[in-house]
């Protein structure tokens, strides 16, 4: 009889728990996840630049260090910081009295050798006449050829004294000019156009030679600048003269500016294997600034009707493979698909393969997602 009961218990306490196990089971299968709110796009077919990414510096095109070509006292400095100078406008003054005195001086020497050439011309006249006398008298018998031979030496003597005179002209005036010109180096003029950038120099500084000295002024011209950049050596091959470098720079934010590749190095770099290239930049207006950095891409061809998909929109996206995974929407659910990609274009990413035309993706919100995860679509490119 004690038997008998122990088994009844033990059946229906078994069955309570079937009956409880039950329960559980029907409660779980009521708890779903939720949709997950995604933004969406439509793939489309567009016009895709091709280009390398690059990042560099600006810099002036054309520039110049000023420096004194004599050592003096500076007299007057007729230019500030920041004001534009013409080529040949004046910016100091050195004192050349030492040069002043010698221009003088080579003037007067210049005056005393014509006043000597005049007297050896008058000598040389009265030698020619006398030459002509003594000749006269040789016909008639009143002269001897020794007279003759004096006279006709005395002239030739007069034609050297002459020619040295003319020589003594030209070494004196050489010396004038010299002084002019050691005189003209005390005037520090510009050398080109463009703007004051440095004034290092004051009224009553001295000065030293150009050997020695450092800059007083720096003229910068802005119209044209160079931007270098870095290309890794895998693109380098890439790069061709006349390719368009479009960039921006932090200091004006929203602008895209173009240059054009000029100059490529003709050797890569022995410390990180990249390549120097040179865009050169016409600076309208002198928006940019020399010192910037900018960052942009060289422009390297340009494709039509190809697809391409925000990179927020790739999950796993391994880019040294060219391979990636997406979601694409398939009625209420998102479902995980691999693709392969291609060019990167900013924020863009070709897909070369793996999503055709009008299929919609997962823009955003892909994080959150699971293969077959249910989705709630919230305002996005692809929603009308």
């Amino acid at each position: 009889m004690k038997r008998v009961l122990y088994m009844l218990m033990v059946v229906l306490a078994s069955g309570g728990l079937v009956a409880c196990s039950g329960k559980d089971e029907s409660r779980v299968q009521k708890v779903q996840k939720p949709p997950v709110a995604v933004e969406i796009a439509a793939a489309a077919k567009a016009d895709l630049v091709e280009g390398i990414e690059v990042t560099g510096s600006l810099e002036p095109k054309f520039w110049a260090d000023v420096k004194t070509q004599i050592p003096g006292l500076v007299k007057q400095v007729y230019v500030t910081e920041w004001v534009r100078v013409k080529q040949g406008t004046p910016l100091a003054k050195i004192d050349v009295a030492e040069a002043e005195a010698m221009v003088k001086r080579a003037e007067a020497g210049i005056e005393s050798a014509r006043a000597n050439l005049a007297q050896v011309q008058v000598a040389a006249t009265r030698a020619e006449r006398e030459l002509a006398r003594i000749l006269k008298l040789k016909e008639a018998g009143l002269a001897t050829q020794q007279g003759v031979d004096d006279a006709r030496t005395e002239t030739a003597a007069a034609q050297t004294r002459i020619e040295a005179a003319r020589a003594q002209i030209r070494v004196a005036e050489e010396e004038l000019r010299q002084a002019r010109a050691r005189m003209a180096k005390g005037s520090v003029v510009a050398p080109m156009d463009g703007v004051v950038a440095l004034r290092d120099v004051n009224v009553g500084d001295l000065a030293s030679d150009a050997a020695a000295a450092k800059p007083i002024f720096r003229i910068i011209d802005n119209r044209i600048l160079n931007l270098t950049v870095t290309v890794p050596s895998a693109d380098s091959a890439r790069v061709k003269v006349g390719q368009p470098l479009e960039f921006t720079v932090d200091a004006l934010p929203g602008k895209t500016f173009t240059g054009k590749v000029m100059f490529i190095n003709p050797e890569l770099s022995s410390a990180d294997r990249s390549l120097k290239v040179i865009a050169e930049v016409r600076n309208d207006g002198e928006l940019l600034k020399g010192g910037l950095f900018a960052k942009g891409r060289i422009v390297t061809g340009k494709r039509n009707g190809v697809l391409k998909v925000p990179r927020s929109a790739l999950a796993a996206w391994d880019t040294a493979a060219r391979k990636a995974n997406l979601f694409v929407v398939a009625g209420n659910a998102a479902r995980v698909r691999p693709v392969e990609t291609g060019v990167v274009s900013g924020d863009l990413v070709e897909v070369v393969k793996g999503l055709a035309a009008g299929e919609t993706f997962v823009v955003r919100g892909g994080f959150n997602l699971r293969d077959g995860d249910a989705i709630a679509v919230t305002k996005g490119a692809g929603t009308p």
